[in-house]
């Protein structure tokens, strides 16, 4: 009865093969509580559409979800080749020129961003996403740089690169970044991602731009630079966050692919010790993209990330592209559920501070009270949502239900761990009628009671002001 909820939330990405109302209503029944919008691809009117698409479909399930807004950064791309296609060879030289408006089949190629100032003579440029690898050798002129590349291959337009030693100085917010913040300021938009962040800098720039706009979005830092993965700005980008994703396909390339799996579970661990929101990205259900069943290593993939802890297992192609994006995410779903039914989560200190001290002291005493008197659910009467995101971090094992009179939370906390939320006015005892909204569908109980332990504040609707902890038998 338990385990009803899936305890690990799926965010799915819109692509192509996903861009309907249909389908991202099919997305949310299979199991997905978000949606991931690439802002590298697209046009703002597929966005508008988008988020309404996915809005209605909330409305008519029932069921909060959370929108993520994943901006491109500093995400540099190749221009448009002649044939689209550029042979290179070992101990050739290119030249990236960012003036470049059209490629005449020669060496001297287009980029989107202009590397003469950021690239340092010998650091490595790695093309076509890793496939194509090279150092810079000279600066040519303001706009240009030339590379040697080291192995045979080709390259294709508009195929990313990476620089993996080059220093950005706190400049991975783009033009592009900007405009795309403006314009999803005031679209309902519940977390924006930030993509090879390299400091804490880079969380805390963004967040006065949000505040500047009057945007109420949660950050996402995504983990995927050299330096962002040193120990000690890892963990001063966590506090700074909201949420961490490991985005695992760049940070292979920018570092290298033995490293990511403890960089993943670092990020686990540091987001459960300090009450962030966690997310596993990229390839975990790649062969579903083709294929209607996934291989054995991503099924262990995904159940892995689980038993880890992550709050978030994402998929990119899977649904924005694959042919199976429906059928992907409900088996996503059936393996978290089978796994968290089956193992136990493992504890994790919860980072006290000064400010969490009494929130974290009430989170924890909810959680083992509940375990005691075998509750059927934690239910967290919050305003912020920080109340139940404190819950959460703890992993307890039986659903947590967040009651808040802010739609914003409850689709912030749609992809908090193991928490379903529920839009309700500031009133004494919201936590409890919702209780009795839930015993008569009889999801929660099958003996015609609950035992709920509830969380609240004797002042209703005042931020900061969690205070209680009340046993309820409701039948």
């Amino acid at each position: 009865m338990k385990d009803i909820i899936k305890r690990t939330k799926i965010l799915a990405t819109l692509g192509p093969a996903t861009n309907s109302p249909e389908k991202i209503k099919a997305l949310i029944e299979a199991g997905a509580n978000g949606f991931r919008l690439n802002f590298s691809h697209g046009s703002y009117e597929e966005r508008l559409d988008q988020i309404k698409w996915i809005r209605d479909a909330s409305r008519q399930i029932g069921r909060p979800v959370a929108i993520l807004q994943d901006l491109q950064g500093p995400k540099i791309r190749l221009g448009a080749l002649k044939g689209n296609h550029f042979d290179v060879k070992a101990g050739s030289e290119i030249v990236l020129d960012h003036a470049i408006q059209e490629h005449d089949g020669s060496a001297n190629l287009p980029i989107q961003y202009n590397l003469a100032d950021k690239v340092k003579v010998g650091e490595p440029v790695y093309l076509f996403d890793g496939k194509i690898r090279g150092h810079m050798v000279e600066r040519v002129s303001d706009t240009a740089i030339k590379v040697r590349i080291d192995n045979d291959g080709f390259l294709m337009s508009r195929k990313g690169l990476n620089l993996p030693d080059t220093d950005f100085g706190g400049d991975i917010i783009t033009p592009k970044d900007m405009a795309d913040v403006e314009f999803g300021a005031d679209k309902d938009i519940d977390f924006v991602a930030l993509s090879f962040i390299q400091s804490a800098d880079d969380v805390n720039n963004l967040r006065q731009i949000l505040v500047s706009q009057g945007s109420t979005a949660q950050i996402i830092a995504k983990i995927e630079t050299k330096a962002a993965i040193e120990p000690e700005t890892l963990k001063e980008i966590v506090k700074a966050a909201d949420g961490v994703m490991a985005a695992r396909g760049d940070m292979a390339v920018e570092t290298s692919a033995e490293i990511v799996p403890i960089v993943e579970r670092e990020i686990i661990r540091l987001c459960r010790k300090y009450g962030k929101l966690s997310i596993v990205a990229t390839q975990m259900m790649a062969s579903m993209v083709d294929s209607p069943e996934p291989t054995r290593a991503e099924v262990s993939d995904v159940a892995t990330a689980a038993i880890l802890g992550t709050d978030v297992v994402m998929l990119s192609d899977e649904t924005a592209n694959g042919n199976y994006p429906v059928e992907t995410v409900k088996m996503m779903a059936n393996t978290v559920r089978y796994t968290q039914s089956r193992w136990p989560m493992n504890d994790m200190p919860i980072e006290e501070g000064e400010v969490n001290r009494r929130r974290n002291a009430i989170a924890r005493a909810a959680v083992e009270v509940a375990e005691r008197v075998d509750a059927d659910l934690i239910i967290a009467e919050t305003k912020s949502g920080a109340t139940a995101a404190r819950i959460a971090a703890l992993r307890p094992e039986l659903p947590i239900i967040a009651v808040t009179p802010s739609p914003r939370v409850a689709q912030q906390l749609a992809l908090s761990y193991a928490t379903r939320s529920y839009v309700r006015d500031d009133e004494e005892h919201a936590g409890v009628n919702v209780a009795k909204e839930l015993l008569t569908t009889g999801k929660y109980s099958s003996n015609g009671r609950l035992v709920v332990v509830v969380v609240s504040g004797r002042q209703p609707g005042a931020t900061g002001g969690t205070d209680t902890l009340r046993v309820r038998v409701i039948e």
